[in-house]
């Protein structure tokens, strides 16, 4: 019975030509996004549970050393990471679109919070730490609105005219887009 009436929803949806709804491609492009974030921090996490907890402490040197142990278990399961791993061109190309709707509506402010931090020009690379002597940028909060939350092992970061992907707590740069603003 629940066959029959399933096939005549389906044939009146036809007939009054009612087709199902198309998805969003903006949608799938982030949901990929998300997809590749998740499968990141999924091997954060294992690459994080077979080294030793650490242990709060208030040594640097013991929390310095965690971490640069963690971003090495993470460079050995990534090998062969290359940039447009998280960010692909069509995700890559969806940031800039979100980016620039922020810019317009809020392209002022966003631009004088980027010119009040010190503006970072390095020459980051995919798998390799964020060095240590130099600040990091923060993602101003009206730019975030407009990007995909993050899960807490990783965040968005600026540098220079780039948006960078960051490890957390391994200081690793997990992908980044180059030349997002002007």
């Amino acid at each position: 019975m629940s066959r029959l009436l399933a096939t005549a929803i389906l044939a009146v949806t036809i007939l009054a030509g009612i087709a199902p709804a198309a998805e969003d491609p903006d949608s799938a492009i982030i949901q990929d996004f998300e997809k590749r974030v998740s499968a990141y921090v999924q091997l954060h996490k294992t690459a994080e549970s077979g080294l030793p907890k650490l242990k709060t402490t208030p040594s640097e040197e013991k929390i310095s050393h965690h971490q640069h142990e963690l971003a090495r278990a993470i460079r050995a399961a990534r090998g062969d990471a290359r940039p447009g791993d998280v960010f692909t061109p069509q995700i890559a190309g969806e940031f800039r679109r979100l980016i620039g709707i922020a810019m317009k509506g809020d392209g002022k402010d966003i631009a004088a919070s980027l010119q009040h931090a010190e503006p970072v020009h390095l020459h980051l690379r995919v798998n390799e730490s964020y060095p240590a002597n130099i600040p990091l940028q923060s993602t101003p909060p009206s730019l975030l609105l407009n990007l995909p939350k993050l899960p807490q092992e990783v965040e968005y970061r600026i540098e220079g005219r780039g948006l960078v992907l960051l490890d957390v707590r391994a200081n690793l740069v997990v992908d980044l887009i180059e030349d997002v603003f002007s």
